[in-house]
Order: structure tokens, then sequence, then C-alpha cells
């Protein structure tokens, strides 16, 4: 991973003495000046001899005494540095607008803290986002930019290449700047599953900018606009819904501050869009309703083809794509999941943010060695049981609940599973956090636990992630449990949001659960508690009927790691029945499942194996290979964890499972009579001389399998046959660049295609 920016120097003042210590002190230099002094005495210059000995004298002192004082020194400097920085920006703000000034400040404000509701425990700080940030890494597309270019292979694998196309260690800083040079950055998509820091990386981007710290990263000089689309689904889904620069003006600017409204120059919003130096971020488009999303996906598309000046950034849930309708951004982006160095960097931060908020300025170096010790001890943790708990590492929102479930109680083991990892949360939350601060909730864990639960999967039924205050209350007045311990809903709610933040008030009036994995976790918990046999199977059916929507999907990852053995296997037995994309969503159930021993594992496997292919095996018995050729990158990159979109590195391609591949190339020969699949291309390849670069070799092999013609590469689209009689052998399935066939022919040869 490239280097942080922003990294600390190591060179401090105390280091600095420390040097002089080890180096002066250590060969002799105030010996050295003594001898002198010695010598001066033996020719009588008595005076000269003084001021040598002084001069001994002077610098062992100080060394010495520099060396006490260092840790002093540094913080008075970073004071300095830190005060002339802060009125070098003030100044910098004056020569604003005196409104844009203190937009840039308010909104910068909203960003400032990294804070995980529902993940605050007593005891834990809540650290300031710029010391706790990890740049996150980004890639690029498989399709769209690359792989539906018209370009010659030698462009493509020069694109490929290109760090602002398909880099696997993108930086959003970089993306930015090529916007300036390349219009089809102008507008972005960032796609990743929950948790994944969609949401931190544009608050982080909207602070350095409020920061004016921009020129740090090379960043083009642009005014950040946050918008939250879940925050403003009334005004978008009108029938006449206000313009982008109304949407700011009366919605965004106002809800900044309360007790400092600001108060736009006229026309502000439409000059800055018109004039290219907004960066206008639209933060979740997955948690818009299903039924919204087409309207506002025509609406985010309408502006930005009116401000086609601007940056846009729109971030989603890959599964909530298909819903955005209208002309799509221009260029899709992808956040990787964090690898270890990202882990590491993240968990040594978040430690020393913890350990030094705890401690006096006098305790630093303490705080320091601390925070090394138990970062030490996760770290170590992470790395001993990485094929059970590495899945839970890689996604940002999980490790920070594992941080913070360590740092309560270092001695305690780690959740093994991701379920175990939200119950030891919530506990912590919800029983622990009131035991420590000595306050009595109105009900009990267990009790207000199950009311949490029942509203959550009421809300997942209706595909709400908001319910409005009086619609709750009336919702909780509806438990019997309230009259029996005599306590008001409004009480008991007020509790559960001020204590245990399991609930929580984002905008006046209107509550949600912290992130929609918490709502997934309470309606899974629900839904899977023994009950009588006859609503066990009424929810196995529930969650059946849904298997395949995206507001579902933590649910039912949830549910079925708390199923017993026998359950489990009936409901993943009938979700294979459902096709190719819910058979997806088994297999990633197994893995997650906690006591995979009590399974017929290896039988459930095969059978979600074989549904998992249904829909290509459909598509090549009925010759529609142009479908058959989409399918089948779906199905690879899928398989190596990754979202349809996406695009492969060398290490997917290197390790993609053998028994996939042989599936894969078992359906294309046997449905093309023999003519197509990696085995066959394989061995085209290796009578062409197995050429590993482009060359004249490979440009025979393009002519073989015909993704050449009269000397010409020819697109994906258009200019292939998709068919079967008039096509050449090995013509599918078409990969485009040149690396990706030699690793891919190489793994082939490995798994005995």
């Amino acid at each position: 991973m490239p280097e942080d920016p922003l990294a600390p120097s190591p060179t401090t003042i105390e280091k600095f003495f420390k040097l002089l210590d080890d180096k002066l002190v250590t060969f002799g230099v105030p010996g050295t000046l003594a001898s002198v002094g010695i010598t001066k005495v033996y020719i009588n210059q008595w005076s000269d001899a003084i001021w040598w000995f002084v001069g001994a004298a002077g610098v062992w002192l100080i060394i010495k005494v520099g060396k006490k004082l260092a840790p002093k020194l540094d913080q008075v400097l970073d004071w300095a540095i830190a005060n002339t920085e802060q009125s070098l920006l003030e100044g910098i703000s004056t020569l604003r607008s005196d409104f844009e000034g203190q937009y840039l400040k308010q909104q910068a404000r909203l960003c400032a803290e990294f804070s995980t509701e529902g993940v605050n425990p007593d005891r834990t700080a809540i650290p300031l986002l710029e010391e706790v940030f990890v740049p996150l890494d980004l890639s690029g597309a498989s399709s769209g930019i690359v792989l539906s270019s018209t370009n010659t292979p030698r462009q493509l694998l020069r694109l490929h290449s290109e760090p602002a196309l398909a880099s696997e260690n993108l930086s959003i800083w970089s993306l930015l700047a090529r916007s300036r040079r390349d219009r089809k950055f102008l507008q972005m998509s960032i796609q990743a599953k929950g948790g994944m820091g969609k949401t931190t990386l544009l608050r982080h981007i909207t602070l350095i900018y409020g920061q004016h710290k921009q020129r740090r990263y090379r960043a083009p000089k642009l005014v950040p606009v946050l918008l939250r689309l879940r925050d403003y689904i009334e005004p978008l889904t009108r029938t006449k819904p206000p313009s982008l620069p109304e949407l700011i003006t009366e919605f965004h600017v106002p809800s900044l501050s309360k007790n400092q409204p600001l108060t736009p120059p006229p026309q502000w919003a439409e000059k800055l869009l018109s004039s290219g130096a907004a960066l206008v971020m639209f933060d979740g488009f997955d948690e818009l309703p299903e039924d919204k999303r087409q309207d506002v996906s025509h609406w985010i598309s309408t502006q930005m083809q009116e401000y086609d000046k601007s940056v846009f950034i729109v971030t989603l849930r890959p599964a909530a794509y298909k819903y955005y309708v209208a002309q799509r951004p221009a260029v899709p982006i992808f956040v990787n999941k964090f690898n270890p160095t990202q882990q590491e960097d993240f968990i040594r931060r978040w430690y020393l943010c913890q350990e030094r908020c705890c401690r006096s300025e006098k305790q630093i170096r303490y705080a320091k060695r601390v925070a090394e010790e138990r970062a030490d001890q996760l770290i170590d943790q992470l790395q001993q049981r990485r094929d059970e708990m590495g899945y839970m590492a890689e996604n940002p929102l999980l490790l920070n609940m594992l941080v913070t479930f360590h740092r309560v109680d270092p001695s305690r083991e780690l959740p093994r599973q991701r379920i175990d990892l939200y119950r030891g949360i919530c506990k912590l939350q919800l029983d622990d956090r009131p035991k420590a601060r000595l306050i009595r909730m109105e009900l009990s864990f267990e009790q207000s636990l199950r009311i949490l639960q029942t509203l959550a999967l009421e809300m997942v039924k209706a595909n709400r992630i908001k319910v409005p205050h009086q619609r709750l209350l009336n919702f909780l007045e509806q438990h019997l449990v309230f009259r029996q311990e005599e306590v008001t809903p409004a009480t008991w709610l007020k509790q559960i949001v001020e204590v245990s933040e399991l609930l929580i008030e984002r905008e006046p009036g209107e509550y949600e659960f912290p992130h929609l994995s918490f709502q997934g976790f309470f309606a899974a918990t629900r839904l899977a508690q023994p009950q009588d046999t006859a609503s066990l199977q009424a929810n196995a059916k529930l969650v059946l009927k849904n298997w395949n929507k995206a507001v579902w999907r933590e649910a039912v990852l949830l549910y079925t790691a708390q199923l017993n053995p026998k359950l489990l296997d009936r409901v993943i037995r009938k979700a294979c029945e459902l096709g190719s994309e819910a058979a997806e969503l088994s297999i990633i159930c197994l893995r997650e499942y906690p006591r995979p021993d009590k399974l017929p594992l290896q039988k459930l496997k095969e059978i979600a194996q074989n549904s998992k292919y249904q829909t290509l095996e459909t598509y090549l018995k009925t010759q529609q290979w142009r479908e058959s050729d989409r399918e089948t990158y779906r199905l690879m990159i899928t398989t190596v964890g990754k979202e349809d979109g996406q695009g492969f590195n060398r290490a997917d391609l290197e390790n993609f499972p053998c028994e996939d591949l042989r599936t894969l190339d078992h359906l294309w020969v046997k449905y093309s009579n023999g003519k197509w699949g990696f085995s066959v291309q394989k061995r085209i390849w290796q009578e062409c001389g197995s050429p590993m670069d482009y060359n004249d070799d490979w440009e025979k092999f393009g002519d073989r399998v015909g993704w050449r013609k009269d000397g010409d590469w020819v697109n994906t689209g258009s200019d292939l046959t998709y068919d079967l009689v008039k096509s050449h052998v090995g013509e599918f399935p078409k990969r485009h660049i040149v690396w990706e066939c030699v690793v891919l022919f190489a793994r082939a040869t490995t798994c005995k295609l």
C-alpha cells in the first residue's frame, strides 16, 4: 500500500537529542574537549584550558538536559506548528467569501469525529477522523472503461496498467486529480458492501477540503457538498423535485448548523456548480427505499448532465446498482477489502488515540507503550486466526467492532464468527454500559433486546431504514411489557438513544439503527429465536421468500448462522432451488455457519455449487452465447469474492478454485460440442508457442480464436459472431487482457483441464 502522505515524520526533538547522546557522548566529544584542555594545562595555557573544560561540560550538560526536556519541547513545537497552520488556514478563509469559508468550516465540523454509533462502550473515546483514518484502496472496473473499449490489446494493456483506470490500489485523490484531465472522471460511482467505509471516505474528503489541506494530496481546488440521500427522500420524490442548487441552498446549507445558520449569497450554488468548482457527493443510493430509487436515479443523472463541469460521486452497495436505471456515472470504482497492512495501521492508530485520551500529557510516553502492547496483542490474534477471522478484519466496520471488543477486555477471546461479534457489541452497549454508569434501565436487557429485535424485523419487512417518532411510539405501545413494568415507551426510547445508542436520531423526529447491519442482526435474531415448530417454519418461508432481495442480505446471513443444523439443511436446500444468485448466497451462509461439523457440509456445498451454475447452463443449453459469456464473467468475479463489474488481479486468477474452473470449462465444452472452453483455448495458445506477452505469437493466437479479423482486434460486442457454426474454435469465453489469459491458461494447466 502506498505511504500515507500525512504520516508524521519519525524525526522528533526527542530523537534528535538521543542521536546527539548516542553519537557525541558515546564517541567522547566532551572527553575530547577535556583532553584538549589538559594539553593546554601541560603547556601552561591556563586561560585556554579553562575554556576547553567549560566547553566540554557545556556540551555534556546540553545533551543530557536536552534529553530530559525533549518531550516537553516536542509538545511546544507541535503546538506552535498547529497554531501557525491554523492561522494560515484562517487567513485563507478570509480570502474567500465570508459565506464560503464558514460553509466549509461548518461542513467539516460535522465530519471531524470518527464515530460509529452503536459501537462506543464506556472507557472508549471517540477519535478524530484524521487521527485514525486509513486511506482506502480503490480499484477500477472490469467492464465499462476497459473491457468494452474498442482499443487494440496493446492499448488495452496500457490502459489496464494505468493507475487512473485499473490499478488495485487507486487513491481517491488521484481520481479527483484525473477529473481535471479526463472528463469521464467528472462522474464516478463508488461501490462496496456495507461497512466497507464508503461514507467515512466521503467524510474524509469533506474534512480535508474544509481544512484546506487538499494540496497535500495534489487534489484540485473544489468546494465539497456532501449529501446523504436518505435525508432528502421527501423533496427528491416530489412531483416537481428541487434542482440541485435549490436542494443545496434550501435544504443542505440550513442543516449544517441550527445555532449559526448560514445564508448563501444569491445564486451561490448555481454559480459554484456551473463553473465546475463543486465536488458533489451523493452518499447512500442503496439506502433509499426501493420504490424511490429509479426516480432519484433520473434526478441525479439530470443534475450531472446540467452541471457537467463539476465533479460528482455516487456511493452505493453493488446490489442496488440495478435500480439506477438512468444514465450511470461514467467511471465505476470499487472499494477493496482492508489488507493486513491497512488493518494493522488502523489498529495502531485507534489504540494510540484511546490510550492518549485517557491519560495526562505527562503520561504520553506510557500511553504510546501501552497502545503498542495492546495493538500487538490484537494483531497477533488476528494473524494466528486468519482463516476463521480474516473475513471480519477485511471489513472496516467489523474491524472497528473487533478492536472495541478487544479493548474492553483484552484477556477475553475474540469472537470467532460475525454473529458472535454482534452479540458481544450489543451486550456491551445495552447491558455493560448502563451498569458501568450506574444507570438503572427501565426494562431488563432481555426485554429491551426483544423489543429491538421485533422493531428491526418489522422495518426489514417494510423495507424501511427510518421510522418517525410517533409511528415508533405507536409501535412500542403495542408491547404488553410496558404496561406490565409501568414504563412509558417514550422513557424507554430516550434511554435506548442516550445510553445504549442502539437506536439513533440522526434527524429530529426520525429514528434508525446505527448501521443497516445492526438492523439485519436484530431482525435475524428475532426470526431464529426458539419458538414452536409452526413459527419456525413460517419464519423460514419468509426468509426464503426474500432470499434474493438486497435489503435482506444481512438478515439472511445472520439468520442462517443461528439456525440448528437440521433446519439450516432444509433452508439451504430450498434456497438452492431459487437460482444461481441464491445458491451463491447459500455458499456464503455455509462458510459463516459456526457449527460446520454438525452439517452434511460436503453434500450441501455440492448442491449449492451445482445450483450456482444453473443460469449459465440454461443460457448455454439454449445457445444464448452472449449471455453465457457475460454470466461466465459474473460467476468468476463473484467466486474470487469481488463484485460484478470489478476486474481481476493476478492473485485472483492464480488461485482460482480448480473445481469452479473445471465446471465452467465442462459446461462450455459440453454445449458447444467441444468447440469452446478454457481447455480449448489453452490448447490453441500452446500450439501458438505459449506467448507470455503481446507479440507476433499472441497475434497468431488472436487470429486462431477469432479475436482478430483482417489484422484488427475485434470489439467484444458487435464484431463477435456469437454463432456456433460460423465462429472460430476457442472464441469463447472471451477475455481481453494478455496477462489475464496467460495466468488463466497457466491455472488451467495446474487444474488439469
